[in-house]
């Protein structure tokens, strides 16, 4: 029976400087197999975040190209120009 808060033998962190009983190449490749997962956690997180960023810069643009069609509207501008016309009929 373990003792609580005390890990598993299976689940336990090694500190390979200090472990008896492994070689030099066998540190060195731990050293890089942990290097590897930092680097995927890295990407993961990295992607995660460019995917959010994309979302927002994609918002933003068809929230752009939404305004300015609203605001310049073929029928808008078309009553703008009636308007014209008739205020000029009205004067002459």
């Amino acid at each position: 029976p373990r003792e609580p808060g005390e890990a598993a033998a299976f689940a336990r962190r090694i500190d390979p400087a200090r472990e008896p009983g492994l070689s030099p190449e066998q540190r060195r490749l731990m050293a890089q197999v942990e290097s590897a997962q930092r680097q995927r956690a890295l990407q993961r997180r990295l992607r995660g975040r460019n995917k959010l960023l994309a979302l927002g810069i994609g918002a933003v643009v068809f929230g752009i190209y939404g305004y300015t069609f609203y605001s310049v509207s073929q029928e808008r501008f078309l009553d703008e120009l009636e308007q014209e016309a008739e205020g000029a009929r009205a004067r002459a």
